[in-house]
């Protein structure tokens, strides 16, 4: 970690922004990509999408992969610029060629969805691996759904329940509501409405639209104790 790099994790913006801008006017593409997203996300400095556009070019054409998938990110929003999805695609497929976890996600995500670039279902498969080898849950949560669903790979109930029980465990909301329907349902892990019910509401509290059609039935199912002892659970677990 850089002199740098630890006063922006101690919150002195200032002093981040003062030994990046150095090293930015002298080329060193990571900290213009530093600078830049300050400058796009209004950290330390107040929103400036023309130097936010600026220096994440400077950094993503000079193959630094967050410069990249962050000058990415505002074609796909518009934002300093004009939207360009096959920009934002051809931004997030360089970064995360290089490795950038995040971008390998967004990229398996556009790539699934097929709305902003040719939908290419073995291509999101094997972006969302990388993405979820690095740890990113929505990744997670994304394979499991291909398996659930059968896009691109065999349909395996198993195994969708198992990146889900991944994702779910690294606090991704829609995750925990797909890994609480699966207990519901019996998909692909032990039958269990106490611990499908669990993990729905945990998804509930956490924002998952995905858990609301499969509550009511879970608790409709269970008795007056065992739906308080799931939700004494899991209030206790999501104050930890």
């Amino acid at each position: 970690m850089t002199i740098a790099d630890k006063a922006f994790a101690d919150g002195d913006y200032a002093r981040a922004l003062e030994l990046w801008a150095a090293l930015a006017h002298g080329g060193v593409a990571r900290a213009q990509a530093s600078i830049g997203a300050c400058f796009a996300e209004a950290i330390g400095v107040g929103r400036d999408d023309e130097l936010a556009f600026k220096w994440l070019t400077l950094a993503a054409e000079a193959g630094n992969p967050v410069g990249q998938r962050n000058l990415a990110a505002l074609y796909f929003k518009g934002q300093g610029v004009a939207t360009d999805f096959a920009r934002a695609a051809e931004f997030y497929r360089r970064a995360a060629e290089a490795g950038d976890a995040i971008a390998q996600d967004m990229l398996s995500w556009m790539l699934l969805e097929g709305e902003v670039v040719p939908s290419d279902s073995a291509a999101a498969h094997r972006w969302a691996l990388a993405a979820a080898d690095q740890g990113v849950a929505s990744a997670m949560t994304r394979l499991g759904m291909l398996y659930h669903n059968a896009i691109g790979v065999e349909r395996d109930p198993a195994r969708a329940a198992e990146w889900w029980a991944r994702a779910a465990a690294a606090d991704d909301a829609d995750g925990q509501a797909m890994l609480g329907a699966a207990h519901c349902l019996g998909a692909g892990v032990a039958h269990d409405h106490m611990i499908g019910l669990g993990w729905l509401l945990r998804a509930k509290r956490g924002g998952s639209a995905l858990a609301d059609p499969f509550i009511p039935s879970a608790e409709r199912v269970l008795t007056a104790d065992q739906l308080a002892e799931v939700q004494r659970r899991t209030a206790r677990e999501t104050a930890a």
